[in-house]
């Protein structure tokens, strides 16, 4: 160890991150102190890390925290996530920003104050490359004065906002590619909530826990669309066909509009989501590049409606997984599967194939042998199913015969990989 660079110890140091693990090893001798101070790049402060920051009175804990940060030079990320600690010093927690902000990379920053700061005043027109927020409020964005000229990557969970300035913050970073909200808290002037967000650089947007009436994204370069737990009357997507990955999870839309924006999809996951199937395929039907298709725990509008399998064999050639899942409980579902079985078009770069349901039984047994059929390139079958603590005999017998049924029909498919999981 004596023969390590002063650099090469910072790094080591900065791979702990932890303050108290930098600060226990930096006291190992003169050498790694020097590396502390000099080296350091990466310094977190968590107080789930630690839990005897909660202890700590939170003067003590001021005191800690500068001077552990007054030692060293040229950070480049700094963490300092105080969930569940009494509010701090507002000119204290001014100072430690002040300190680092010319040479940070990477802030993430979850610290309640009083009175509260407007962490934009002292990070903006600096050199930050990403920037995670949480339980904060951010208001008056001036964008020609606020600016993040090296910002890509942007995150704002809890935080207090409203519509015109999430939209001024996103112009004030002209380099962001990638914007996660989880659960804002939208401020509006009227009524009707809407967010209209604009910017020709994102590449990535995630949305968790948002209720709006209206959700319009306009973007030229989005790759990535995640919506989770959502409630929205409007989602409206303007981009000129660049998405890629679409993923929908437990999320309320009335009317989706994505326009001309999906035509290039590759991966498209939906679950927990409530879809008519003829105007959900017309949305996707263009994706002829699809590469994966997940519908799961999926809810149609009609009940006579189901994912039609010649209808995906001809528009989407190039898939290599599928997953769906249903609710078999209804009797109707019988006819239903069958229908949606219809056609002789195979899916032959199908290589992994998913299959769901709420209940094992004869019909999802016929399910299953209908679609192993269509896919003569299977290498991989994963067979989802749940099954209650409390089972009756009947259920027990339903379960057995289900597996004899699944060892007969594998036999026909012996180089097919088959794994189960059950809830």
């Amino acid at each position: 160890m004596d023969y390590l660079p002063v650099d090469v110890i910072g790094n080591i140091l900065s791979q702990l991150g932890a303050a108290r693990d930098v600060i226990v090893a930096s006291a190992t001798c003169r050498k790694w102190r020097e590396a502390c101070r000099k080296h350091l790049h990466t310094l977190s402060f968590n107080s789930h890390d630690w839990p005897l920051y909660r202890d700590l009175s939170t003067s003590r804990l001021e005191i800690l925290i500068t001077q552990t940060l007054f030692q060293t030079t040229g950070l480049q990320c700094l963490s300092i996530l105080m969930d569940d600690v009494d509010e701090f010093s507002a000119s204290i927690v001014v100072a430690w920003l002040m300190y680092t902000r010319e040479s940070l990379r990477w802030l993430f920053y979850n610290v309640r104050t009083s009175p509260k700061i407007n962490i934009l005043d002292i990070c903006g027109r600096q050199k930050l490359e990403m920037l995670v927020l949480a339980h904060n409020s951010v208001s008056g964005v001036e964008p020609n004065y606020q600016r993040f000229l090296c910002l890509k990557s942007l995150s704002l969970s809890y935080v207090s906002i409203s519509a015109l300035d999430l939209n001024l913050l996103l112009t004030a970073c002209p380099k962001i590619e990638t914007l996660a909200l989880v659960n804002p808290e939208i401020a509006m002037s009227d009524a009707q909530v809407t967010v209209e967000l604009n910017s020709s650089t994102l590449k990535s947007i995630y949305v968790e826990a948002i209720s709006l009436d209206k959700f319009i994204l306009e973007t030229d370069s989005l790759e990535n669309l995640h919506l989770k737990d959502c409630a929205l009357e409007l989602f409206e997507l303007i981009g000129k066909g660049t998405l890629k990955y679409f993923k929908i999870d437990d999320v309320s839309i009335i009317h989706l509009d994505v326009g001309d924006a999906v035509d290039n999809l590759e991966i498209v996951n939906v679950s927990n989501f409530t879809i008519n199937w003829s105007k959900f395929y017309q949305m996707i039907s263009k994706s002829s590049t699809l590469r994966s298709l997940r519908l799961w725990d999926v809810v149609f509008d009609e009940e006579d409606e189901i994912v039609d399998v010649e209808t995906i064999a001809l528009c989407f050639p190039q898939l290599n997984h599928l997953a769906l899942s249903y609710d078999l409980r209804d009797d109707l579902r019988e006819g239903i599967l069958h229908y949606g079985l219809q056609g002789l078009s195979l899916l032959e770069n199908v290589n992994v194939l998913e299959l769901g349901s709420a209940l094992i039984n004869d019909v999802f047994t016929h399910w299953v042998a209908g679609l192993l059929q269509r896919c003569p390139n299977l290498s991989k079958l994963v067979i989802h199913g749940v099954i209650s603590e409390t089972k009756t005999h009947e259920e027990c017998q339903m379960l057995a015969s289900f597996t004899s049924s699944i060892v007969q029909l594998m036999r026909r498919y012996m180089h097919v990989d088959v794994q189960f999981e059950f809830e």
